[in-house]
């Protein structure tokens, strides 16, 4: 300090008098040993320290904000008082840490100072912001120059610790700033864009770091829900938006709200308003509930007291700062409404006014009162040490013992068990409060009140599996915010904030967690209300669970749950996990629901709506393993029929009230690929030929507006696809492939049943006719679906020439494994030995043996192969083994189809959706299957394929044929 003084020999004499002095010593051990930043600030005012040591600390602050006052009360000029504001800031510091370490102060006044230093800087920047603007024309003010803030409309409320003159050395002054619409003038007529600009220059004149240092960090959250309003918010927007979404986390933080600089008048005004939001007459049930839940949430860790001093915050963890406000502030919000005394800001006050009031035990409030004077004091020893913004114990025990020293303590062990002591009688007491209150389970710590991450609950969120637990907490704040219609109402809200751990929980299980957090804030923002639905979790546990499950492990299902979240309504009708319906069901429910459609656009939102409820039903049955994808594809397959037929009768009676029909005539679809082979899965397109046969005597539609035959059949069929794909209220129903039709794109939409012939007969590839195999009449009338039948049975029944068959299947694989080759066992459809390998098979054999045995045509891959068996031409094992891999990739497949957005790989696959994916391949191991073991699983079944494939086409591809026509 002496160096610091050289060069002015009166500085020099007061330090080395000061260092002399016994009390002087001790003050100056006390800084220098303990705390660089005021150590900083002592050595560059060493002549302001020395001005407090003459004057004494009341006198010396009261001078200070005084001359600030004076002296920049009508500055105009910014980086001015920028430098004048740092350098009181600079000033104060040291002197309220001299009052504090010196006992001088009790802690009430150096909150105190504080708070009014905070207060004075930002009287000093709003004049001058106001006075700029009006300066430049952009505001209209009463008095600009003695009086800028009288009559300006602008609000600024200090919130928090700020407002209850309760500051720490290094807090942020959290402030809410409004303008009184009524009152401003702005020439512009836009005052949202002026005041926001200020707000900007109010928080970089406040908290810019430059040469001086900053002022005070300045936090604008607090405001109605600052993720999606402006910095500054109008006194109309916020009376709305408090009196329809106001939380009770915001009444509590009101409490300490006060007009601090601004327009006085205007901000009198609000506070009137605000009033009524606060202080509730009388809180109904739900509210109650509703605060019970909060403090639930903060205290759901209760029971475990192995609390180290080490690192501890005093702030927010066990028995701390926090938990001392909240006692106070819920009692106030229950009780406040009936009882104005108690509509105190300050925490100390309100704990005595609760006693006046009979509310809180005299020794509880006295335990209190001295646990926070103590805690808050550990505080700001803590934060002295550097200016940081910190409420944490120093980790180790060096540290420990520095902060001890620094409070005073002979012994650090003595200030270890000081605070023990203080921090479990918080405890004790934070925990009684509310008692009747039921449980609310939890993993841990999960706040989501105020603008600001809980540093506990973000450990909770990645303790349970979130990657990104911050942005979750942002999101269920905004959910409480009100942002969805949804969580727009009150009770809505409450009955959140109870299923809100619950909800975390179940998500945190499924593979993905913050992807199902994300797939259910898709499902929320698209529900209409939320009461009804919440109600339905709260009363049912399990259905929570089923949704988690279903948004963190089948995008598909999680969509269509977004889409149409009614389709919840299902699952817990009696039956939902039963058996699912068959045909007959099928077609009853269709025509009960769609039949009483009074217009063409009601068939397509009800078909697409009935279509989606039983694709959802069979996804949650493969995803729970009631059944399989294998087993569920038949029941997918005549959903899609049913709903087909229904749409194709629906189409042609729209399309004829403008075309007409054509007596006589038919029209009928034929259904490729999957839909062919009765194996659709949950994402499968629809590969779909057009057939029509009209009468030779007929050549024109008996409509208004007649068509030939061939444009009429297109364009029905133009229209039959657009009633399939379109995007409704309801969603799509399927992709539509039209490719298989003859001549694939460069063919018509719609073929006459003797183009498809003679095509099939004298144009088709030999892969046309593979996928032939697999094609099944699905509508039309009798006579046309026969004679559609009969030709296809011709096409496939022809005789064909061995050797180039088996060249042109062998020529068709090396092609499709050359396009989309993979070494990857879970690709099961192109890896080598997968599902191609085996259709390729089947539909070889069929196309080889059909014109000997016509039995052994079967669109469904399994069933040809069946029949091959039987027939002789794969032996009984060999045919076994296919059918068994084909219904094991159709399992891995569909399970996967349901999980899975994309290419599964299994480097980076969730544990979870490992083990599903193991059970799947592996049924009857159960939980007990292992991933490493499917894996290897798989790659012996497909090592097993391949070799087949190779012995009956590939190895014999260019080689000769037995005598009896069988393959070599």
């Amino acid at each position: 300090m002496d160096a610091a003084a050289t060069g002015n020999t009166d500085l020099s004499r007061f330090a080395r008098e000061l260092a002399a002095d016994a009390a002087g010593h001790a003050l100056l051990t006390a800084i220098f040993g303990n705390s660089p930043y005021l150590s900083n600030a002592l050595v560059r005012e060493m002549a302001f320290f020395r001005d407090l040591h003459s004057r004494g600390v009341d006198a010396t602050f009261a001078r200070l904000l005084a001359d600030l006052d004076r002296d920049y009360g009508r500055e105009t000029a910014t980086e001015r008082l920028m430098r004048s504001l740092r350098l009181a800031k600079r000033r104060a510091a040291l002197l309220i840490g001299v009052a504090d370490i010196t006992g001088a102060w009790p802690l009430e006044q150096v909150t105190g100072a504080l708070s009014d230093l905070a207060q004075t800087a930002l009287r000093l920047t709003v004049r001058l912001l106001l006075r700029n603007a009006a300066a430049a024309g952009k505001l209209v003010l009463p008095d600009p120059d003695n009086d800028p803030e009288r009559g300006s409309g602008l609000i600024v409320l200090a919130m928090g610790k700020f407002g209850a003159r309760e500051l720490n050395y290094s807090s942020d002054i959290d402030l809410i700033l409004l303008y009184d619409d009524g009152v401003v003038q702005v020439p512009d007529g836009e005052p949202s864009k002026l005041f926001v600009r200020m707000a900007r220059e109010l928080v970089r004149i406040m908290e810019e770091r430059t040469a001086d240092g900053y002022v005070f960090r300045t936090d604008l959250r607090l405001r109605p829900d600052p993720g999606a309003t402006p910095l500054v918010v109008s006194v109309s927007a916020a009376e709305a938006y408090y009196g329809a979404l106001g939380q009770n986390w915001e009444r509590a933080a009101m409490i300490k709200a006060r007009p601090v600089a601004g327009d006085a008048e205007a901000g009198d005004g609000f506070m009137e308003i605000i009033r009524h939001f606060v202080w509730r007459r009388a809180l109904d049930f739900a509210a109650i509930q509703d605060i019970h839940s909060i403090k639930r949430q903060i205290g759901s860790h209760k029971g475990h007291r192995e609390t180290a001093v080490n690192g501890h915050n005093i702030k927010i963890g066990r028995g701390g700062i926090r938990e001392i406000e909240f006692f106070a502030q819920t009692q106030q919000l229950i009780f406040g409404g009936r009882d104005r005394s108690l509509r105190i800001s300050g925490t100390v006050p309100a704990l005595r006014a609760l006693v006046c009031a009979g509310r809180v035990e005299p020794r509880v409030a006295e335990d209190l009162a001295e646990a926070y004077r103590f805690l808050r004091t550990v505080e700001h020893r803590v934060q002295m040490v550097d200016d940081q913004q910190t409420h944490e114990l120093p980790k180790s025990d060096e540290g420990v013992a520095r902060i001890a020293t620094f409070m005073g303590f002979a012994a650090v062990q003595d200030f270890r068990d000081r605070l023990m002591l203080m921090l479990t009688r918080v405890e004790d007491h934070y925990a009684r409060l509310f008692e009747e209150a039921p449980p609310l389970s939890g993993p841990g710590n999960l706040v989501f009140t105020g603008t600001e991450d809980d540093p506990e609950t973000l450990g909770t969120l990645r303790g349970l599996g979130y990657q990104n637990p911050s942005a979750v907490a942002a999101q269920i704040r905004a959910w409480h915010h009100g942002r969805y219609r949804a969580t727009r109402s009150t009770r809505a809200r409450e009955l959140l904030t109870e299923l809100v751990p619950t909800l975390l929980e179940a998500f945190g299980k499924t593979p993905h967690p913050d992807q199902a957090f994300l797939k259910f804030d898709e499902f929320l923002a698209r529900l209409p209300a939320g009461v009804q639905l919440f109600s339905l979790f709260y009363a049912n546990p399990n259905l929570l669970d089923l949704v988690a499950e279903v948004m963190g492990t089948a995008p598909r299902l999680a969509e269509m749950l977004a889409r149409r979240p009614a389709e919840l309504d299902a699952v817990l009708l009696p039956g939902f996990f039963g058996q699912l319906p068959d045909r007959d069901e099928l077609e009853q429910g269709f025509h009960a629901l769609v039949g009483e459609a009074a217009h063409f656009e009601e068939v397509l939102d009800l078909a697409r709506r009935w279509t989606n409820e039983h694709r959802f039903r069979a996804g949650v049955h493969i995803l729970r393993h009631i059944s399989d994808a294998d087993r569920c594809g038949p029941f997918l397959t005549e959903v899609a029929e049913v709903g087909l037929a229904g749409l194709q009768q629906a189409v042609e009676a729209e399309f004829a009230k403008r075309h007409g029909r054509f007596p006589g005539a038919g029209f009928a679809i034929l259904g490729m690929g999957r839909l062919g082979a009765r194996s659709l899965s949950l994402r499968s397109d629809l590969d779909l030929i057009t057939v029509y046969q009209v009468p030779a005597e007929v050549s024109a539609s008996d409509g208004e507006r007649p068509l030939s035959p061939a444009d009429y059949f297109i364009k029905l069929t133009q229209r039959l696809i657009s009633a399939i794909t379109t995007q409704t209220a309801e969603g799509h129903l399927y992709e539509v492939d039209m490719r298989l039709r003859p001549s694939g794109n460069a063919g018509p939409l719609a073929v006459s049943l003797e183009a498809f012939e003679r095509y099939q007969r004298e144009n088709a590839w030999t892969w046309e006719h593979m996928a032939l195999t697999r094609a099944r009449v699905i509508t039309g009338p009798d006579a046309l679906r026969q004679r559609l039948g009969a030709a296809i049975t011709a096409v496939l029944t022809a005789p064909r020439d061995p050797a180039k068959l088996r060249r042109d299947v062998a020529d068709m694989r090396a092609r499709i494994d050359q396009q989309h080759h993979s070494d990857d066992p879970w690709a099961v459809k192109y890896v080598r030995g997968g599902m191609i390998d085996i259709q390729f098979i089947a539909q070889y054999l069929a196309l080889r043996h059909a014109s000997e045995r016509p039995e052994i045509l079967d669109p469904n891959t399994t069933g040809a192969l069946a029949w091959l068996g039987d027939c002789g031409y794969l032996d009984t094992a060999t045919a076994n083994t296919l059918i068994d891999a084909h219904k094991l990739y159709r399992r891995v497949q569909g399970f996967l189809r349901l999980t899975t957005e994309g290419r599964f790989t299994a480097m980076k696959a969730p544990a979870a959706l490992k083990a599903g994916l193991a059970r799947t391949v592996l049924p009857d191991a159960g939980e007990a299957a292992l991933f490493e073991t499917a894996e290897a699983e798989m790659r012996r079944v497909e090592a097993e394929v391949h070799a087949l494939f190779r012995q009956v086409v590939e190895e014999h591809a260019a080689g000769p044929d037995r005598a009896d026509g069988s393959p070599g």
